[in-house]
């Protein structure tokens, strides 16, 4: 580690703590050479493998950057974003791998998403399941009626209003 300010490559830890519910330690290091004292965080790495044996560090942001196109004109606030970028990443991290497939990720979104806002959710699922016709659209929001996750009623009834009758 080096010092940030003398840039000397050798430190010594003076105290080290966990921090953020074990998800990463907080060290208090001091430079053998200028003596000052400095904090690092250290966190685990989580990568995320995709298709074609690529892997890549986990981005909350990149999380974040597709569902707020799935909530895109729909009343889904930024800090709204934040937090379900933090719960998917936490959920992703409780399960204790340092590797995760881009399914998992995807999986892992389309709970809290459910909860946040339903038509984002369907939005979301139609791209991620990939939704062929209208009727994987109403098994969906059927699936969602049985399981209660959300008033699909009304999704069906603005459906319904907006669809013009023969």
């Amino acid at each position: 580690m080096h010092c940030p300010y003398c840039h000397h490559s050798d430190s010594r830890v003076l105290d080290s703590r966990v921090a953020e519910d074990g998800a990463s330690i907080r060290r208090r290091r001091q430079c053998l050479a200028c003596e000052r004292r400095f904090t690092t965080v250290e966190k685990m790495q989580l990568m995320v493998s995709k298709k074609g044996d690529v892997v890549e560090p986990f981005s909350r942001d990149k999380v974040i950057n597709g569902v707020r196109k799935a909530c895109k004109g729909r009343p889904v606030t930024e800090l709204q974003l934040a937090r379900l970028g933090q719960t998917v990443e936490d959920s992703l991290r409780a399960a204790g791998q340092g590797e995760v497939c881009s399914e998992d990720v995807g999986i892992a979104i389309l709970k809290p998403l459910s909860e946040l806002d339903a038509v984002a959710y369907l939005r979301f699922a139609s791209v991620y399941k990939h939704y062929q016709n209208v009727d994987d659209f109403l098994t969906e929001i059927a699936r969602m009626k049985t399981e209660d996750l959300t008033d699909a009623d009304a999704l069906v009834d603005s459906q319904t209003q907006a669809s013009p009758t023969a």
